[in-house]
């Protein structure tokens, strides 16, 4: 197998890849991607042309057939199983096949070993009703991997401006490395980002001509007012995604009487407001499970619900992602991921890790590493 100096990940149940782009972010090597839904990866080859996409329901692959698949030495397993079968909102159905890929995540990483993992999913997980289905995959990794969590974590306090408290476990192969403290990682607070910070240059966008189904906008004359702003504007001047939702002007005369802050009352859609977070985005739900659409935010000021690039904003995906040609399945991408901003941090805390375990290893060896390079430096 192929090894690199740079990481390999391989991440679970990708979806559009929030997490995997985090980890990418972070400077790991996404080495394979693996999800079973055509629809929700279906921008994979856009987004990481050099990355490997495989189309699979892991309950039947092996360690051995995604080794292969990945073509490397994996270093680092991620993803989160799917959440419906645990989700508070929804019917948290114990019947639920669903359910049963939680125990299929962990067998993999015990069959692999690799050096981390991390695992995400929602806070229901941790129900009474739930939690033994975690308990038994915890199980599988529990004698090899010295284990972060399960603890939530709120996308928010990880520079996100959206409220998405998710469980995470990361685990540590024992013989590798210690396990980072539930307690530091709870105790993170990155500086608020708010609605306006995310979304306010987006209001003088421009429409251009329309090119592989994908609506494209230019910024216009609109500059970034925000860091964060600057940190997901694309440099080619232009993104997908900002089609407004044609409403009724019944409908728009009732969202334009929501103040911000407060919940239309048969929508049931909040309006945000420019100076607070966005509440959860949501999925809804695929053909074969009924096609139900989840509610989606007002835009603070205008009478409409929000576009698919002001949810990417929201969610942590930078203006060069595209999603996919229809609104719907492109809020059930962004609703499924992982908010990018929280998985960038959480990888690169590991990523620190193993940088330190191979410097120490290489000093070790006699080997000089760039971090005993960099003390010479500074000494001399």
């Amino acid at each position: 197998m192929l090894q690199s100096s740079v990481p390999n990940v391989v991440d679970l149940f990708c979806g559009c890849s929030g997490f995997g782009l985090g980890a990418t972010q972070a400077g790991f090597n996404v080495t394979l991607s693996v999800d079973v839904d055509a629809t929700l990866t279906s921008a994979h080859a856009i987004n990481f042309p050099n990355n490997k996409l495989l189309l699979a329901d892991i309950a039947g692959l092996s360690g051995s057939e995604l080794s292969r698949a990945a073509g490397c030495t994996i270093d680092g397993i991620i993803g989160g199983p799917p959440c419906q079968g645990f989700s508070s909102i929804g019917r948290s159905n114990p019947d639920d096949p669903r359910r049963g890929l939680v125990y299929h995540y962990f067998r993999l990483v015990r069959e692999i070993r690799p050096k981390f993992f991390i695992m995400e999913n929602v806070k229901g997980i941790l129900f009474d009703k739930n939690r033994a289905v975690l308990d038994e995959g915890l199980s599988l990794v529990d004698p090899y991997y010295a284990l972060c969590g399960p603890v939530v974590l709120d996308a928010a306090n990880f520079g996100a401006p959206t409220t998405r408290r998710r469980v995470f476990v990361i685990g540590f192969l024992r013989t590798e490395m210690d396990v980072i403290s539930s307690k530091d990682l709870e105790e993170i607070r990155f500086p608020r980002v708010t609605v306006k910070d995310a979304l306010y240059d987006l209001r003088g966008a421009k429409p251009l001509q329309s090119k592989s189904g994908f609506d494209l906008w230019s910024y216009g004359a609109s500059s970034p007012t925000s860091k964060y702003q600057r940190s997901l504007r694309n440099a080619a001047g232009f993104f997908s995604g900002h089609k407004k939702t044609p409403h009724r002007p019944d409908i728009a005369a009732r969202f334009a009487d929501v103040k911000p802050g407060e919940t239309d009352k048969i929508g049931r859609h909040p309006r945000l407001a420019w100076e607070g977070t966005c509440p959860t985005l949501r999925a809804g739900t695929g053909a074969d499970k009924g096609s139900y659409q989840a509610v989606r935010p007002l835009h603070p000021e205008e009478p409409r619900v929000i576009t698919v690039r002001e949810a990417a904003r929201l969610q942590g995906f930078p203006d060069s992602f595209n999603f996919h040609p229809t609104v719907w399945h492109s809020f059930r991408m962004i609703g499924n991921s992982v908010s990018p901003a929280i998985a960038r941090h959480l990888l690169g805390m590991v990523l620190e890790r193993l940088l330190d375990l191979k410097c120490s290893r290489d000093e070790g060896a006699g080997v000089p590493s760039i971090k005993s390079a960099e003390s010479a430096e500074r000494i001399g």
